[in-house]
């Protein structure tokens, strides 16, 4: 299926409180071969996103009242959809509180509408929960991952995980004890296509490590040093 036919299925849900911005962003995506809708508020948002079920969102970090953050959070109580945060300044702490909300990657403004579409469709290409080539299960220590289900356990309580920080793991215990570079996981995680900055790595390392360290302080994901990540020793 080509580029454009994918995306003709698929769903994007634009959020910005700049109506031109949002307009212009939609048109660009629809000249794409994507359905888009857009929304204003964040209030608006909401209602959009679990009433038109979107396959991804653009959502806005700035939003007056109900903020980006917010929505972010509130959607993923509800859905799984791909979410692109834009934040207005390049500033590491926007792209930590974007993610730790449970987005799966981030866009400074001002932006590239092409790129913009590049990062849609390298996140619609990521495989979906529903594929049918069947994973065992995988136990690395206290952690155990489930493929098939999508579900991580750490000493048998189930640990929330968003989509991006699932397949992270799962890539890791694919290959435990094999060190792993940025630029192989970005590879792997968002696609060889993918473009922007090979540190989002680390900030979803960073949010992984935190939950799961709420139930465990094993050691799961080890840092190598001038290298990028492994699987750890669970010590």
């Amino acid at each position: 299926m080509s580029p454009n036919l994918a995306a003709a299925a698929a769903h994007v849900l634009v959020v910005d409180d700049e109506t031109v911005l949002a307009g212009l962003v939609a048109n660009y995506l629809q000249r794409a071969g994507f359905r888009t809708s857009t929304a204003f508020d964040g209030d608006m948002a909401v209602e959009r996103a679990l009433a038109e079920r979107p396959d991804v969102v653009v959502l806005d970090l700035g939003l007056p009242g109900r903020d980006g953050l917010e929505v972010c959070r509130e959607i993923r109580r509800h859905s799984d959809c791909y979410i692109i945060m834009l934040t207005a300044r390049n500033e590491e702490i926007d792209k930590l509180i974007g993610l730790s909300s449970g987005a799966d990657d981030y866009m400074t403004k001002p932006f590239s509408a092409r790129e913009l579409v590049a990062r849609v469709q390298v996140l619609l290409r990521r495989p979906r929960a529903d594929r049918v080539v069947e994973e065992l299960a995988r136990t690395i220590g206290l952690l155990r991952i489930e493929p098939d289900g999508r579900r991580v356990f750490v000493d048998a309580v189930e640990v929330e995980v968003t989509r991006t920080e699932f397949d992270l793991l799962n890539v890791l215990s694919a290959r435990p004890r094999v060190a792993f570079t940025r630029r192989q996981v970005v590879d792997a995680v968002w696609g060889e296509d993918w473009v922007g900055d090979e540190h989002l790595v680390d900030v979803h390392v960073l949010h992984v490590r935190r939950k799961l360290a709420r139930e465990s302080p094993a050691v799961f994901v080890e840092t190598v040093r001038g290298v990028g990540y492994r699987m750890g020793p669970c010590r």
